[in-house]
Formats: structure tokens, C-alpha cells, sequence
């Protein structure tokens, strides 16, 4: 009897070519320039993608959490990564190298179907963000990133952002400067879309500022 694979199983599971890391906040995963030879899964916590320009200028290119993956490039021939990873929180990660990983994608059917389902949902999203960086305002975009970033919709309530991000972060993610996330954060917090207790909460009518013409 042929045996049912279960991916989460597979990702849970310590074997050749895979192994469990446990990255402190603020630690470095890999950075710019290193060679691009595995692939990541995050078990728990954080984790902030960045890259440099060649002037020198750093920008967040996304925040991942629990059950994304990252450095996939290194299966699409990319041979250095074009990006840094630090944790932003303590993080728990798998690391699978690109070899276990390819093996794995040719022999685990079931778990193939889930990966490309979730490049196919990244790549969405990636297309969700240009559009939003061409046409909506910084402030639409200040709303958008803070709803994501609170998971909203997931169990139809509102949670806690953690950890804090800095508003020069978020006005990296959406384009602007920190003066103006400053500004779109305190009216945010005046109108109760938002207010701070021990954390950063966000409600549900701060989606009246996105949907908004």
C-alpha cells in the first residue's frame, strides 16, 4: 500500500540534508553576495528579506512568518543570494540544502503541489504590491502593509503586530519617508484604527482607509 505523505511531517522531520536552526533576534541568516545553496522554512517567528543597492541604500523587500519559505532562488540557478535574511524575532527555521530539496520536489509529488502553490501565492502577492506602489497612495499603502502584517482576515479578529517595526522600515516597504509613516500612524491612531498597548493593534476599520476611493 503506496504511503500518504504528509509535507508538514516532511518539514518537521530531521534528516539528510535538512536540520533545525534556532536563530536569536537580529541575528543574520544569510546575507547579500553569500552562495545561494539552501532553501529556508520557518517553523516559528520572523524574518526580514532586505538588499542593498549598489549605492549603498538598504531596503525591506518583505516580512515573512510561520509557514513561509525563503532563498528558493537557490533552486532557479541563482548561484549568490541577491538578498539578505536576519530574524526579527527568535526564530526557529529548517534548512534544507538545494540538493535534498530538489530530491525531495521530484519524488514528493504532494509535497511538490504545495510548493508551487506557495510560490504561486507569493508571486500574487509580489504582483499585488507593484500595483499598489504604482497607483495608491502612501497612505493606502501604510494601511495595506500594517493589515498584512497583523494577519487580518485570517481569523476574522485583529492581532497583535509583534515585534515592533520601526517606522523607517515601514517607510522602506511602502516608498515613502518616516515622517510621513509618522503622520499617517498618529491620524491612523486618532480616527481608532489603531492604538498601542503593549503592542501595536490594528482594527478591522482600517481597511475603510484602503478600500477608500
Amino acid at each position: 500500500m503506496k504511503r500518504e505523505f504528509d509535507p508538514n511531517t516532511f518539514l518537521a522531520t530531521i534528516g539528510e540534508g535538512r536540520k533545525i536552526l534556532v536563530v536569536e533576534k537580529k541575528q543574520s541568516i544569510f546575507t547579500q553576495g553569500d552562495a545561494a545553496d539552501a532553501v529556508f522554512y520557518i517553523r516559528a517567528g520572523k524574518v526580514r528579506l532586505t538588499v542593498v543597492s549598489k549605492a549603498g541604500k538598504e531596503a525591506t523587500i518583505g516580512i515573512l512568518k510561520e509557514g513561509d519559505f525563503f532563498g528558493e532562488g537557490a533552486l532557479a540557478g541563482q548561484k549568490v543570494r541577491m538578498g539578505s535574511s536576519a530574524a526579527m524575532t527568535v526564530c526557529e527555521l529548517l534548512r534544507v540544502n538545494k540538493i535534498a530539496m530538489m530530491e525531495a520536489l521530484h519524488r514528493e509529488h504532494a509535497f511538490s503541489d504545495m510548493f508551487v502553490a506557495y510560490l504561486l501565492a507569493r508571486n500574487i502577492r509580489y504582483e499585488e504590491e507593484l500595483v499598489d506602489q504604482l497607483f495608491n497612495s502612501s497612505e493606502k499603502r501604510l494601511a495595506r502593509v500594517l493589515l498584512i502584517l497583523a494577519h487580518f482576515g485570517k481569523e476574522g479578529i485583529p492581532e497583535t503586530v509583534i515585534p515592533k517595526i520601526s517606522q523607517e522600515t515601514l517607510a522602506e516597504m511602502i516608498g515613502t519617508t518616516r515622517s510621513r509613516v509618522s503622520f499617517f500612524m498618529n491620524r491612523f491612531r486618532k480616527l481608532g484604527f489603531i492604538h498601542y498597548n503593549g503592542g501595536l493593534q490594528v482594527h478591522s476599520s482600517l481597511l475603510n482607509v484602503v478600500l477608500h476611493d
